[in-house]
């Protein structure tokens, strides 16, 4: 079954076999939707149990299976016992305060000197550099860990190692060939590594760092020898969490009981600047994967955006309660800056987006834009048009560019094959993200090596303009019985996406403009049964006549999401995209 949509889109309900569905039925007593979700997530029958109530201690796997792991911990161990002082340095995104905060709790605990240093996203850029290092080395660090940076940061470790300084690099970045000459690369991503864990978040391999770390001063003695309590590293599970959904890695294997296990700490409001920042956003309920990525991260990300790098890490690690308040209201009145910034941008680059909308990715160049807004304003030009896309700035012939991708597109892996041409002169990256510096006479054989590195890639059936449905519902199904059924699934995000469903034969009773970009609507059915509906920036898109217009009939595809407002609850249905009956 396919229908079409008003904004062009296909929709289309997956396939299932409706064997396998009667058999989870009958052999584990679940009901026709959940086991028809699980068919679909091609979840085989020895996995149900675990896909469904996942035990993250029974599947964390032994930290040494990191290449470099061991080595590294050796090291530091050593470190300790000569309670020498120890860097940190970290990139100023979500991943990288939470990767550092974590260090610097754990250090507290274990009382170890440490300096860090978030380097500031215009003045330093992306990356350690012999500078930013320089100032860590003035502090007299005997070794320097960099977290979420540091596999592509030769020149910088080579400068460290002159100095007798070693470094560890716990990152998730796609790594080249040749690696930089440090003590331990600890990454997943690197060509050696057989851990199979490269979807990890650089906060989830700092962790396994500081279980290795945890387990070699336990196995000494060394917390019982230096009267020290030994830290909870479950209760740092919180960091993990955040990072996870903020860095928008898939939530498969692994990922998904850690971002599990850490909802529960982050519900428990024991990290005081997640509490404190939960508070100042009036979340009266738990917070929820929703929250991390669309309310927390982005006001996190605030401060590296817009000229305040360290602000993100100090809230995430601080015991002051004076000194999160502060931090949170802060970093919320640089969001709503930061917002203000971006929707001005918006205008512009949504015009020359429309100019090159049938190229396979998008190449935007600005010199006015803010460099700490290009990677939002990418991956908000990614989701309207559905391509690749790369912004681009600056005032000279060297342009600062931030990629998006969209699944299937390995945008990392092509950063590094666009250095080893000569297209580009640094950058890094993953699946879904990157960062680079260009000289500006490249750009034409960067639109020109991305397009081509497109076409060769097999990936139509997953890059395209349909929407898959799991299901179709009744509006009767909208109650919270139903919701926590489709909560059994959770967490949701890349990887392991929220059930989509389509709902037919509706017509608005009542809408509101929110903030002048979203839609809420009141839809009601041919049996009467009202829908609480909302479209984010539906506000001047083809989506707005249709939830504007009380005459039509129309279908509505989209997600459920549960309000919990001052211990209201009332299911919500988030709409996608709109087509008509």
């Amino acid at each position: 079954m396919t229908f079409k949509s008003v904004t062009g889109k296909s929709w289309k309900l997956k396939n299932v076999d409706s064997n396998k569905v009667l058999k989870l039925i009958e052999e584990f007593s679940l009901s026709e939707i959940i086991s028809k979700l699980l068919v679909i997530r091609n979840i085989s029958d020895k996995d149900v149990k675990n896909f469904l109530n996942p035990d993250l201690k029974k599947h964390l796997p032994s930290p040494s299976i990191f290449k470099d792991m061991n080595i590294s911990i050796d090291h530091v161990y050593s470190i300790i016992k000569n309670k020498s002082t120890i860097g940190i340095f970290g990139d100023y995104d979500v991943d990288g305060a939470s990767s550092v905060a974590m260090l610097i709790k754990f250090f507290r605990k274990i009382k170890l000197p440490y300096d860090f240093l978030i380097p500031d996203r215009q003045k330093d850029g992306y990356g350690p550099s012999i500078n930013t290092f320089d100032k860590l080395l003035r502090n007299k660090v005997k070794t320097i860990i960099t977290v979420d940076c540091g596999t592509l940061s030769n020149e910088a470790i080579d400068y460290a190692n002159t100095k007798n300084v070693p470094t560890i690099i716990l990152d998730h970045h796609q790594a080249s060939i040749n690696l930089p000459k440090a003590l331990a690369v600890i990454n997943p991503s690197r060509i050696d590594d057989n851990s199979k864990l490269e979807y990890l978040c650089a906060t989830s391999i700092t962790f396994f760092f500081l279980s290795a770390l945890n387990k070699k001063l336990k196995d000494t003695n060394w917390y019982k020898n230096n009267n020290v309590i030994q830290p909870n590293l479950f209760e740092f599970l919180d960091l993990v969490a955040l990072a996870t959904i903020c860095d928008v890695v898939p939530l498969v294997g692994l990922n998904r009981p850690l971002v599990k296990y850490g909802l529960k700490i982050i519900h428990k409001r024991k990290n005081l600047g997640i509490k404190i920042l939960s508070d100042i956003s009036k979340i009266s309920s738990s917070p929820s994967v929703s929250h991390l990525g669309y309310i927390f991260g982005p006001k996190i990300n605030a401060g590296g955006r817009l000229g305040y790098s360290s602000y993100g890490t100090k809230l995430l690690s601080t015991s002051d309660i004076k000194e999160a308040n502060y931090l949170s209201v802060k970093l919320d009145k640089l969001n709503e800056e930061r917002k203000k910034i971006e929707n001005s941008h918006m205008d512009i680059v949504l015009k020359e987006a429309e100019l090159q909308k049938n190229s396979p990715v998008l190449v935007l160049y600005n010199r006015n834009f803010h460099e700490g807004l290009i990677g939002i304003l990418a991956a908000r030009i990614k989701d309207k048009f559905f391509k690749p896309t790369i912004i681009l700035t600056g005032l000279n012939n060297i342009l600062k560019g931030s990629g998006r991708s969209v699944y299937g597109f390995d945008i990392g892996v092509l950063i590094m094959k666009a250095i080893e041409k000569k297209i580009i002169i640094k950058g890094g990256g993953h699946k879904m993200a990157a960062g680079f510096t260009i000289d500006k006479k490249n750009l034409t054989l960067l639109k020109e090596f991305l397009n081509s590195s497109f076409t060769k890639i097999v990936i139509k059936e997953k890059i395209n303009n349909t929407v898959y449905a799991d299901s179709i519902l009744l509006p009767s199904a909208l109650n919270e019985s139903f919701y926590n059924q489709i909560d059994l699934l959770s967490p949701f995000g890349p990887g392991n996406h929220d059930p989509f469903f389509i709902i037919e034969n509706v017509k608005v009773l009542k809408f509101k403009i929110i903030q002048n970009k979203h839609i809420n609507s009141i839809l009601i059915s041919k049996d009467r049964r009202s829908i609480n509906a909302i479209c984010f920036n539906a506000k001047n898109t083809l989506l707005e006549s249709y939830l504007c217009e009380k005459k039509k009939n129309i279908k509505i595809v989209g997600k459920l999401s549960l309000n919990n407002w001052l211990g209201k609850k009332q299911v919500q249905f988030i709409i996608n995209d709109v087509s008509i009956n």
